[in-house]
């Protein structure tokens, strides 16, 4: 008898397995490397998409500890003269070595994949909200891995787990309670990056707020605009989410600036309208390729109500642009003698008796 109660048969099967589990750790490194850089990474040359060469990458330290432990299942097995229970904690030791590995190289398949959208899809696109939903969705994706390899483990294990499910049930309802106004922010911020009613740069004005500027950055819970006046207005997503948004930068960045003028009454209506029409398409920003419109809308208490419409190449000249139509249809109107009437009343006085109504004594 050996040291150990082990005979020394025995003694040569564990330095046998040790031979094979040491020679496992050392010759796995470069035949896999072999395998994986001169047979598949040349297979994987002919495809137009780096998703393949980033799934390798990913799964190349898991397929090596994969080995090392398909070797180190498989010395264990050939020692025959172990017990019942040592057989028994060595299965549930591997199985849970196991559950990692899996684990382990699903976790790094989900970061290869965010990683190659971000790299190849969302750094191609228009707008970069694609680099704010990818991080949030591969979150998701770890936790959903996490919780479901725990309940998978439990239940090798024979661990009940309805007591626990319902207990995280019950605190994840009152969280969500407790955390009412952030989830509803941060599921409107998810569906304003998946419907884009705007985007990073466009201008929006916002009607309930009375808030207008540019978007500077739409988070998972609120979206910044920055207004004109260089204020930068944090407005919560679920604010957003029930308001009237009007996107002046979509679906392009042409816009149309219309205004109303009050003629006199006694002014030629063609020749009114032959001087503002002159007058606007003269004043530079106007946009020369479209044609400028002066309607004649209503008859007004005081005026007749010209409507003028122009456009501009772009909405961030909107306010100046109104300044210099108003000045140039000012001085126009001026210089050809139109008169542009304040608001007034004529009130008259009638003497003498109404019909119908008698004169007292």
């Amino acid at each position: 008898m050996g040291s150990l109660n082990l005979t020394q048969a025995e003694w040569q099967q564990i330095a046998i397995s040790a031979g094979i589990l040491a020679a496992a750790l050392i010759l796995t490194r470069p035949v896999l490397t072999l395998i994986l850089d001169r047979i598949i990474s040349r297979l994987l040359k002919v495809t137009s998409t780096t998703l393949d060469n980033l799934l390798l990458e990913a799964l190349r330290p898991p397929l090596y500890w994969l080995v090392v432990l398909l070797a180190l299942e498989a010395s264990l097995d050939r020692l025959g003269f172990l017990t019942e229970g040592i057989q028994d904690e060595i299965n549930t030791v591997t199985y849970l070595l196991y559950s990692l590995l899996i684990v382990a190289a699903l976790w790094r398949v989900i970061n290869a994949i965010g990683d190659w959208y971000l790299t190849d899809i969302a750094g191609n696109s228009e707008t970069p909200l694609d680099n704010q939903m990818v991080p949030f969705i591969r979150r998701i994706g770890r936790v959903l891995l996490v919780v479901i390899a725990a309940i998978i483990l439990l239940g090798h294990f024979d661990i009940e787990i309805s007591g626990l499910v319902t207990t995280l049930g019950i605190g994840s309802l009152a969280f969500a309670l407790a955390a009412q106004a952030a989830l509803a922010d941060t599921i409107s911020g998810f569906m304003i990056m998946v419907d884009r009613p705007f985007r990073i740069g466009d201008r929006i004005e916002i009607l309930e707020l009375d808030t207008w500027g540019d978007v500077e950055d739409i988070g998972l819970r609120s979206t910044r605009i920055r207004t004109r006046d260089n204020r930068m207005v944090i407005v919560p997503n679920s604010v957003i989410s029930k308001s009237l948004v009007v996107n002046y930068a979509y679906p392009n960045s042409e816009y149309r600036i219309e205004i109303e003028i009050g003629v006199a009454y006694e002014t030629d209506i063609e020749y009114a309208r032959k001087t503002l029409l002159e007058a606007v398409s003269a004043v530079e920003g106007v946009d020369p390729s479209r044609s400028v419109d002066v309607l004649f809308l209503k008859f007004g208490p005081s005026a007749m109500i010209f409507r003028v419409r122009w456009w501009l190449d772009s909405y961030v000249d909107t306010r100046r642009m109104f300044d210099k139509v108003n000045t140039a249809m000012y001085n126009a109107t001026n210089d050809a003698g139109i008169e542009l009437p304040y608001p007034q009343q004529e009130i008259r006085f009638r003497q003498g008796h109404l019909p119908g109504i008698k004169e007292s004594a």
